[in-house]
């Protein structure tokens, strides 16, 4: 059986003969004397030792649980970005008329980003050790996430509206804003079972991008 050698000096790995264990002779690579490994000091790594329910011939019963890496899907990104430059082409139309920038029309544009931007959030931000959602399970997942997202753009205007007569200082966005982004991660762990600081990054970036369109399309958030 080949022995594994590993050169002290240069690092070169490579295979001997048995014949040589337990003798020196230079390296292959660098020319420097190495000693080959005696028979009786390799290592051998033997297979976990299997557990649970076993056959009469002792071989394990229950397989393991196959897992699936998760895959980029060109046709859900292709969405995301349809939904991200219709929400920018939309953004320059209401800038060059802003009397049309309505709550109705900002809302829709909230709730449309919403779940584009949850399923991009997710595929990096996600735990790798856990199971991925995929298909239809991660659509209604995001869709949900994406929803509260924007219902939180709702309750801020609220809070704009009847708390500081429709213009909140910078100030009071030391009170105003942690709150959302608590409810916000707590709607992606909720939904798409990311942890909190993920699930506040994930919420950030939703804000982020619609805090951008309005400020291209000319309307104030603050």
């Amino acid at each position: 059986m080949p022995i594994d050698v590993t050169c002290p000096g240069c690092h070169k790995r490579f295979k001997v003969s048995e014949k040589f264990a337990g003798k020196e002779g230079p390296c292959p690579s660098c020319k420097g004397m190495i000693r080959i490994p005696a028979l009786n000091e390799q290592v051998v790594v033997h297979a976990p030792e299997a557990h649970g329910p076993k056959d009469k011939s002792g071989r394990p019963v229950l397989k393991p649980i196959a897992r699936s890496e998760t895959r980029f899907s060109p046709l859900a990104a292709a969405a995301v970005g349809i939904v991200v430059v219709g929400a920018l082409a939309a953004a320059l139309v209401l800038r060059s008329n802003r009397d049309s920038a309505t709550w109705q029309i900002l809302g829709a544009g909230a709730a449309l980003l919403g779940p584009a931007l949850a399923w991009a959030g997710y595929t990096f931000l996600r735990n790798d050790e856990l199971e991925p959602y995929r298909g239809r399970s991660l659509l209604l997942r995001a869709v949900i996430c994406g929803l509260v997202y924007a219902l939180l753009w709702g309750g801020y205007a609220l809070v704009l509206h009847y708390l500081f007569d429709g213009r909140i200082e910078i100030v009071h966005l030391l009170f105003v804003v942690p709150p959302f982004v608590l409810v916000g991660a707590l709607a992606s762990f909720a939904s798409l079972d990311l942890d909190f600081g993920n699930g506040a990054i994930h919420y950030g970036l939703y804000v982020l991008v619609t805090v951008a369109l309005c400020w291209i399309a000319g309307v104030q958030v603050y």
